[in-house]
């Protein structure tokens, strides 16, 4: 018997939970003429999601996977909660002020009562908001003056993350990447003056590059436009992209100066779904004082039943996790973050440490900023492999730790990165680097090189 030819669009149905007089297979595409019992709908979406991967073994990505159960408790309890309408839901609008006053204080705003603030849904969309303001103060000093705005440009490193290419390119500002090099490994004020002029509506420093974990320095990036502003009276602000980092260094690195203590500081931007520790998705973006925040950009609506503001490029969005946000803010307190990002420090460094001491790796940074760090091949040591042969080893055991080439000016170098977040234990680490161990001497015995479709460069943010 001739087995039947299998339609790849459809999901099969098992006969063990199928209920009498229903259909048996369902279509993945096509929405079906009848009903599904909601068991079977749900038997069949739960089987389909088990084909994902371990999330405690994604050492790739930067977000939260794991809350508590009172987290878990309240998210339930709050799924309904819009956070654009604050007539329906005053107390959850009072809660987001909350946070945004708390991540204010946090990073030392002058007056962090009376400065302003928003959640996003993830620190892109908070990026972008950053990077309008930005572009609009810099058109109204242009207008002012009496010059033309047709060609803003943003200045940030090669290493940013996509979405400020995406931000420049949404919104018609020219990117202007300096490059990151083997001397200069971020952006660090290093000839900043031959990318800076009068069009330059701002410089955007990270708090833990996308790439490598690194901090880039903003006091010293300050320090260099302080420099250019003295000789060319260019008054350029910065937006700093603490995506990571903004949640780090308050609590492990305090006597760090990157925030709003240096007054060309004019916003930041953070993920509270990475190292604020909240569920997808979530980003905050905090002005160091009003007046940064064009009062043009604010939108006034009263269709959802009162006049209310809202500034955010979504309008429609979660409020659970931004009552998460400030439930782990209540309970954890400065000293509670302390102690889980410190924790996930210990972990990259003792990583980093062990990757370190094997023969054929050679450490591009340590984790000592956020608990990031990348490695590369030594140069020379081998022909047969790379470090994608590595990653795609190192999957068939369940982990994900990505391999990738490093931006423009440095593309022809690739490295490999690991992200500890809450949950990675000493103990997980040791199995990884016990199976780093083993998969690099299987791929030092090779005596010929790795077929080349075994490697996928894949790039997880």
């Amino acid at each position: 018997m001739m087995p039947q030819e299998r339609d790849k669009d459809s999901l099969s149905v098992n006969p063990l939970f199928a209920r009498p007089g229903e259909d048996t297979v369902a279509s993945k595409t096509k929405l079906a003429d009848g009903e599904m019992l909601p068991e079977t709908a749900y038997q069949i979406v739960h089987d389909e999601t088990m084909l994902d991967g371990n999330a405690r073994l994604n050492l790739a990505t930067f977000v939260s996977t794991w809350m508590d159960e009172h987290a878990n408790k309240l998210y339930s309890e709050t799924y309904d909660k819009n956070m654009i309408d604050k007539d329906e839901y005053p107390q959850t609008a009072q809660i987001e002020q909350n946070c945004w006053k708390i991540l204010a204080d946090l990073w030392h705003s002058p007056d962090p009562g009376g400065t302003i603030g928003t959640s996003t849904v993830g620190s892109s969309e908070a990026c972008m908001l950053g990077g309008l303001a930005l572009k609009r103060l810099w058109q109204h000093s242009r207008r002012a003056d009496g010059k033309p705005t047709d060609k803003p440009n943003l200045v940030m490193s090669s290493a940013v993350q996509v979405c400020w290419e995406k931000f420049c390119n949404y919104f018609d500002v020219e990117a202007r990447l300096v490059p990151i090099s083997e001397d200069h490994k971020c952006l660090d004020g290093f000839e900043l003056e031959k990318y800076v002029d009068e069009n330059t509506i701002g410089v955007v420093a990270i708090m833990g590059v996308t790439y490598t974990g690194m901090y880039e320095p903003v006091k010293q990036i300050a320090a260099k436009l302080d420099e250019i502003q003295a000789s060319t009276g260019l008054d350029i602000a910065i937006h700093v992209d603490g995506a990571s980092g903004a949640m780090i260094a308050p609590f492990i690195q305090p006597d760090l100066e990157w925030d709003f203590t240096i007054p060309r500081v004019h916003s930041i931007s953070t993920s509270g779904h990475k190292y604020g520790l909240v569920y997808p998705g979530l980003g905050w973006v905090v002005w160091r004082e009003r007046q940064w925040l064009p009062e043009d950009l604010i939108f006034y609506v009263s269709y959802l039943g009162g006049d209310m503001p809202t500034f955010a490029l979504n309008f429609s969005r979660p409020g659970a996790q931004v009552v998460l946000q400030f439930y782990l803010f209540l309970r954890l307190g400065r000293a509670g973050y302390a102690k889980v990002q410190q924790a996930c420090q210990d972990v990259a460094l003792y990583l980093s440490s062990g990757i370190s001491e094997m023969g054929p790796f050679e450490l591009w940074n340590d984790g000592s900023d956020i608990p990031v760090f990348a490695w590369r091949l030594k140069e020379g040591h081998t022909d047969k492999w790379s470090l994608y042969d590595l990653a795609e080893r190192l999957r068939s055991k369940g982990w994900l730790v990505p391999a990738y080439p490093m931006p423009s000016n440095l593309e022809n170098l690739t490295v490999e990165r690991i992200v500890v977040r809450n949950g990675l234990s000493m103990d997980l680490a040791d199995s990884l680097l016990n199976d780093i161990r083993t998969e690099t001497d299987y791929l030092n015995r090779l005596e010929s090189p790795m077929p080349q479709e075994a490697a996928h460069p894949g790039f997880h943010h």
